[in-house]
């Protein structure tokens, strides 16, 4: 029998050594990019993005194409994509930005906002040109301004213009915070970014849905990675000295889709969702109670409520406002080569 609370893995070593600088920010703080700036709001009482995680790697470039393929019928006008890590394998070179992310998303209809993975913030010691971290992340999506990117062979997508690493994009009726869980295995935050994530919950507007999106998972009951303390212990201590939580929570780098739920004292449930089953190669399934390389997560409230570890897929979000509340509404999709979509999970969250 599979678990159903999220597993934390035994004997975990401390790579934190890994840790990366931060390049400087190409905006202005707080590093809020406004939707409207990049793409025409077509109904300000609707609004419909995809989200996808870890669509990186060369081993299976089917799975990933489908993926896309998939996402461009679904395709609305006013839409967008957003990215939740890892684009590129196994390290954030230039060189794998064309055949891994230009070539691939070139027919996508939409613009794609990012954060960087573990694998997109990392640097190949071999590489035989010195580059430092994030080096073609902040050429492709924190450009000053709009233009060709030189990495990208003859795609007409052009740079975006996300005002830093960490950041927050702001639409009609959402605030989606993005955090920079950098390279080690189970992600690290800096000071001065968690101090950044305090100011943005604090301000947050309420009368809009609020997103955060990292892209190490906090909870995970996978059989590669496990849950994150590193991360739990940063939102949960966030979440305690602002007295704001998200409306839901997004991550991506365990290469599976998973739904939990936590249960607060305060009896206000948050979905935490895991969406990287974006292409590569390797799927990560969910342990087994027998499985001794794993053990319960020791937190009470976090329950798994639908997962899907057995073929890649993609998220759709719709966001609609009424006159006394907004609706999130999640659908998630499973791909196979040459078969539609496969709708696997719907979930709602509402927000008066």
């Amino acid at each position: 029998m599979n678990y159903t609370t999220p597993v934390i893995k035994k004997d975990q070593p401390d790579d934190t050594f890994k840790t990366q600088p931060l390049p400087q920010p190409i905006g202005k703080y707080p590093y809020h990019l406004h939707v409207v700036d990049i793409h025409p709001v077509t109904n300000p009482n609707q609004m419909d993005f995809h989200m996808v995680g870890d669509t990186g790697g060369t081993g299976n470039p089917e799975a990933r194409q489908e993926i896309i393929d998939q996402m461009s019928l679904q395709y609305k006008p006013g839409s967008f994509l957003y990215h939740l890590g890892d684009l590129v394998y196994h390290y954030g070179e230039a060189s794998q930005y064309n055949d891994q992310f230009f070539k691939p998303f070139e027919k996508y209809p939409g613009p794609i906002f990012a954060i960087a993975g573990n694998h997109d913030s990392d640097v190949n010691p071999d590489s035989k040109i010195p580059y430092q971290s994030l080096d073609a992340f902040t050429t492709v999506f924190c450009d000053s301004e709009p233009q060709h990117v030189v990495f990208s062979g003859e795609s007409k997508r052009q740079s975006m213009t996300q005002p830093n690493i960490f950041w927050t994009l702001e639409t009609p009726l959402a605030t989606v915070i993005g955090l920079h869980t950098n390279v080690p295995k189970f992600g690290a935050v800096s000071a001065e970014q968690e101090n950044w994530f305090h100011n943005e919950l604090k301000s947050a507007p309420s009368d809009k849905m609020l997103i955060l999106c990292l892209h190490h998972a906090p909870y995970s009951a996978d059989t590669n990675h496990g849950s994150s303390l590193p991360m739990i212990n940063m939102l949960e201590n966030a979440f305690n000295t602002t007295g704001v939580r998200p409306d839901i929570v997004f991550s991506g780098h365990v290469h599976n889709y998973q739904r939990f739920h936590k249960l607060y004292a305060d009896g206000i449930e948050v979905p935490y969702v895991v969406s990287g089953a974006g292409g590569f190669d390797e799927l990560h399934r969910i342990a087994t109670l027998d499985d001794s390389r794993f053990e319960p997560l020791p937190f009470p409230g976090i329950h798994l409520k639908s997962f899907c570890d057995d073929e890649h897929g993609f998220l759709q979000i719709t966001i609609t406002q009424t006159d006394d509340q907004l609706q999130l509404s999640g659908n998630y999709y499973s791909v196979r080569a040459g078969a539609p979509a496969m709708l696997r999970d719907v979930f709602t969250v509402h927000k008066a």
